[in-house]
């Protein structure tokens, strides 16, 4: 997949507020992501920047959706492609897919579950990422087996658990807030529920960092980062 093992997502969307919605969400998963606002410069990024997967709008101000597709395809161009747009009728649907689209998602949309069609076409078309391994230090999160070890030793999670640590783990050494670490890990808005994230990051540290380093540190008033403390 290029010069790395990450995903690399192209997001075509003439709405930017959508387009980067999107873009940064994959990029907290960890993959590469670029937008297009067009079907002229969707076609140039694409042949510049390689993707794995396009998310591609049927509605762009040069040309629809499916032009494009028509494009990538004619040239030689086999990537994944999911539509997602406003327009919900049987026959889109129909034309999109029978057009060489991979799945087809209607507005208004939960990130959510575009990233988890995402991945299955992946999967279907053999371009998943080959690295699914997270690693800090001596920690290491697989992504594909769930398995968690620090050094030698498994260490067994919770679900919660699992993704607080996958959220520190794919965004180190960023410091995280509280907010931003219960709007990813428990999808709901911040209102005064630090306690929930403390108790967690509690129960973390006790299964990771008893008798070693302390790879979760407290960023006294902001939040909470996972890195290796340089002596």
């Amino acid at each position: 997949m290029g010069r790395d093992s990450r995903v690399r997502l192209l997001v075509v969307d003439d709405e930017p507020h959508i387009a980067d919605l999107v873009a940064t969400v994959a990029r907290y998963e960890g993959w590469d992501a670029v937008t297009a606002a067009n079907g002229t410069e969707a076609i140039g990024r694409a042949a510049r920047f390689g993707p794995d997967i396009v998310v591609l709008d049927l509605m762009l101000p040069d040309m629809d959706g499916f032009t494009v597709l028509d494009r990538l395809r004619a040239g030689g161009n086999p990537v994944p492609v999911v539509f997602l747009t406003a327009r919900d009728g049987t026959a889109d649907r129909i034309a999109g897919l029978t057009r060489g689209g991979d799945d087809y998602l209607v507005k208004p949309f939960a990130v959510e579950e575009l990233m988890a069609r995402m991945r299955a076409v992946l999967r279907r078309s053999g371009r998943a990422r080959r690295n699914s391994a997270l690693r800090v230090a001596d920690l290491t999160l697989n992504e594909d087996t769930r398995e968690v070890r620090r050094g030698d030793d498994l260490v067994t999670l919770t679900p919660t658990e699992y993704e607080l640590l996958r959220y520190l783990m794919r965004r180190s050494p960023t410091v995280l807030t509280k907010a931003q670490i219960l709007d990813h890990v428990w999808q709901y808005d911040f209102g005064g529920r630090s306690n929930v994230v403390e108790l967690a990051v509690s129960h973390l540290r006790r299964k990771l960092d008893a008798g070693r380093e302390p790879l979760i540190h407290t960023v006294r008033g902001v939040g909470y980062v996972m890195k290796q403390m340089v002596p």
